[in-house]
């Protein structure tokens, strides 16, 4: 790990999903290489199964979230996800191509209270949260008091939201 300083921990939170294959198995392989290469997993929600979004599949899809200390930094954070993806055998990330189906995705969602808007490879807090039910309803198990810090508003208030609308 090639951080600025390893004596700094910041609290991260990961959006966790796949349609293919043993998805439970999946989910709990990519948490156990998130320990081993990320950091400490201080919270996991329950897995929720949702529908594919944006693309059609027969394959629905099982969702959790999971709460993370960790030492890197938001790049560093990045490469590791992606890695992680890869070695379980995810060939490509989502483009302007569209989504598919996935053995695993691993999206950061917040990096402490931090705003990065460094697109197209690193925006956060991931900017489709508050729209995505199969984000809230895991992230609201573990994080309700949580503040979006761009819309300033908690994981509770926008999952209340999101069911209003």
């Amino acid at each position: 790990m090639s951080t600025l300083n390893d004596n700094i921990f910041v609290t991260v939170y990961l959006g966790l999903g796949t349609n293919l294959g043993n998805k439970e198995q999946n989910i709990e392989i990519a948490i156990e290489n998130i320990k081993k290469q990320i950091g400490k997993v201080i919270s996991l929600s329950a897995f929720h199964v949702s529908e594919p979004l944006g693309f059609a599949s027969v394959n629905m899809f099982l969702n959790c979230a999971v709460g993370i200390e960790t030492a890197l930094s938001p790049n560093e954070l990045l490469a590791k996800t992606q890695q992680i993806e890869q070695e379980m055998g995810r060939l490509r990330k989502s483009d302007a191509a569209g989504y598919s189906d996935r053995i695993i995705d691993i999206d950061i969602l917040f990096y402490g209270d931090s705003v990065i808007e460094d697109a197209p490879t690193l925006i956060i807090p991931h900017q489709h949260i508050q729209e995505r039910d199969f984000v809230l309803n895991p992230l609201v198990e573990i994080a309700p008091d949580w503040v979006h810090p761009v819309l300033g508003k908690t994981i509770t208030e926008l999952v209340h939201e999101l069911k209003v609308d």
